[in-house]
């Protein structure tokens, strides 16, 4: 994507981490693994489904792609989700070591077994099953980060019936979008949440949403969590609690075709409807349970795990509540914020449960930087032995910083590659395996085939940049855009034909590793040169008084395109110099690492960037507002007084 010129800043990086002698010694993934992977690429993934999962009826076909890009996995064999996440640990002697370990903001604590959480799940598939809800049907989920929100998927899973999980921070207008789409009969949610010490009402929303009667939705179960008065529908409204306490905990798993769909999962566009990505159930759950165990390096007698996604993300469906449960990890689940009531507050349940594997987003990284390094500090983090990042790349420094302050300089860092469409990870360091490169994805996993094309489709080689894309069918990919068969040939396959095309650009280095440049649209044509803002944030991050960067590219009548940049300096450096010294600072600081071509016509220093309540910096919107135009919407923001902040900044001169 980037020139090449422009790059070696970000990809020449000559720092190495090989993992130590004791992690190698007790490794979970083996170097075998890509040979077995070469070797014979259907026959590996038919051993990872036989080995991580139980089938009902086995399955003799690994791959139908007759019909591509319709893939079939697994086909002919049957098989139930929940059971594998639940029933199996209790039958082979598990269901009394720890499944959840719920941490709720206001600081109330529950402990689930896999035996507890099984008998709850069963409760709520015989609650659901009352309210007639069978195979097939669409149920959305409009939840808190608490135990139920995870009980109710795999429910809904458990009766062949398709969840639909929509991010508690979404509008009304957003909620009603995809339950229309999914033509949903039944709506789970709650009172309310709670963030930042307050609690924030969800069942409002869905009682808009569905306010005028034009939706299938019959019912509306409300799990009570927050406290607060809700308006209640006779004969529609039911409490989780009330409905759940009169129900059996006994409940047979019904075995479905493993292409039976598992969940719809929209994702967020910036124009358009929204996308309803369908995942199946065996060919997911594959992908989930193999690369949870392999990528995270898990050992499920001894590990205490934490991945800080919320379960209205992929990252949340895949790695909180299937891929972990799967495996019969004890896992940490989390309500709040990083930062209520306290600064710190991540590091506090660190310290509390032990926890071992931890993953989050970078952005959440640099806001700890941001913080200063002092309270990591004043935590014992020293049960922690793997980290890893996930949601968008990683700049070498925050690596570092993660590295250190938070790993300890012991902790091997997977920095991981994929999407809602992917279902599972597809580039990352093996842990024990690979020798780490501070903020390159790195390697595709063994099973996935990924390449590095130019705009024709021509392989880029070493030191150059393209299109990422996937070569291969792999069990957990995407079965379809609901409702939308041509919307999914032509977004993902049109462009390469038999590839999938991710959206995303990459540079291939001197090793052949991976580096992610962010989204194709997040490129930039300056006077001709083609720039990553993922390349110009990480020269921005590089520097000693920077915390985090956001970089745009803003229409310019001479250049085409100009280089904008959003910055939050480090609190100690807050007061060393004027905005406008700071930025003259980073404009230089930019020149030299990158090039003049780089050198941002605007920098602002501001003290917060739009983020998504997933930790992603909304740069769309700090595209329009370096344009002038009307904002889209806002409602994902997890403060939209940022928007406003930005814009007074901006309209009374910025650095200028």
């Amino acid at each position: 994507m980037a020139d090449n010129t422009t790059i070696d800043s970000l990809l020449h990086e000559e720092r190495r981490f090989p993992p130590s002698d004791e992690f190698v010694a007790h490794r979970v993934a083996t170097p075998e693994l890509y040979e077995q992977a070469r070797a014979d690429r259907l026959g590996f993934w038919a051993e990872q489904a036989k080995t991580l999962l139980h089938w009902h009826t086995p399955f003799t076909e690994v791959l139908d792609w007759s019909n591509a890009p319709f893939a079939r996995w697994f086909g002919d064999g049957r098989i139930n989700v929940s059971y594998n996440c639940l029933d199996r640990h209790v039958l082979e002697g598990r269901g009394d070591r720890v499944a959840l370990l719920f941490e709720g903001e206001p600081g109330d604590e529950r402990s689930l077994t896999y035996a507890e959480l099984t008998a709850e799940v069963k409760k709520a598939a015989n609650m659901l099953a009352t309210l007639g809800v069978t195979e097939g049907d669409r149920v959305v989920i409009y939840m808190p980060q608490i135990p139920e929100a995870i009980i109710a998927m795999l429910a809904v899973a458990r009766l062949g019936a398709i969840h639909s999980v929509v991010f508690g921070g979404f509008s009304a207008e957003s909620l009603r979008a995809r339950i229309d789409d999914a033509d949903a009969k039944l709506v789970i949610t709650a009172d309310g949440g709670y963030r930042k010490g307050k609690v924030f009402p969800l069942k409002p929303a869905v009682d808009e949403a569905i306010a005028d009667g034009g939706t299938a939705v019959k019912n509306v179960v409300v799990v009570k969590r927050g406290g607060n008065d809700v308006t209640w529908v006779d004969g529609r409204d039911v409490w989780w609690e009330e409905e759940i306490a009169t129900m059996s905990d006994e409940h047979t798993a019904e075995a479905f075709d493993p292409e039976n769909p598992l969940f719809i999962l929209y994702t967020s566009g910036t124009t358009g409807n929204p996308k309803g990505i369908i995942h199946s159930s065996g060919g997911y759950l594959t992908g989930a349970a193999y690369t949870h165990k392999n990528v995270f390096d898990l050992k499920p007698e001894t590990d205490v795990y934490w991945c800080t996604a919320d379960v209205g993300w992929i990252t949340g469906h895949s790695y909180v509540v299937y891929g972990p449960l799967a495996n019969g990890a004890t896992q940490v689940i989390y309500e709040g914020t990083p930062d209520a009531p306290q600064p710190g507050r991540w590091w506090d349940i660190i310290e509390k449960y032990g926890v071992t594997i931890f993953y989050t987003a970078p952005t959440a990284i640099r806001g700890f930087m941001k913080a200063g390094r002092e309270i990591p500090q004043a935590r014992d983090l020293s049960s922690l032995r793997l980290l890893g990042t996930v949601g968008e790349p990683i700049n070498p420094e925050a690596w570092m910083w993660y590295r250190e302050v938070i790993g300890g300089n012991r902790c091997p860092i997977v920095d991981t590659w994929w999407q809602t469409e992917t279902g599972a990870i597809m580039v990352s360091a093996l842990p024990g395996i690979t020798h780490t490169k501070p903020g390159s994805a790195q390697v595709p996993l063994p099973g996935i085939s990924i390449d590095v094309l130019s705009e024709d489709g021509v392989h880029v080689g070493a030191e150059a940049g393209g299109l990422l894309v996937v070569t291969e069918p792999w069990p957990s990919m995407l079965r379809g855009i609901w409702g939308d068969p041509d919307r999914f040939v032509e977004t993902y396959w049109a462009k390469f034909g038999d590839k999938y095309f991710a959206g995303d650009g990459a540079h291939l280095d001197a090793d052949g590793d991976v580096w992610l440049l962010g989204r194709v649209d997040d490129v930039m044509n300056v006077s001709g040169h083609r720039l990553s803002t993922m390349e110009i944030e990480s020269a921005l991050v590089a520097h000693e008084m920077t915390a985090e960067a956001a970089v745009i590219g803003a229409d310019d009548d001479t250049t085409g395109q100009a280089v904008v940049a959003f910055v939050i300096l480090k609190a100690r450096h807050q007061k060393d110099m004027s905005e406008e010294e700071a930025a003259a600072e980073l404009r230089s600081w930019v020149s030299k690492q990158i090039g003049a071509i780089a050198r941002p016509r605007d920098i602002h220093i501001v003290n917060e960037l739009p983020k998504t309540r997933s930790g992603k910096i909304m740069r769309r919107l700090l595209r329009d507002i370096a344009e002038g135009r009307a904002l889209g919407d806002t409602t994902t923001l997890t403060d939209t007084n940022v928007i406003d902040v930005i814009s007074q900044a901006m309209l009374s001169g910025g650095d200028d």
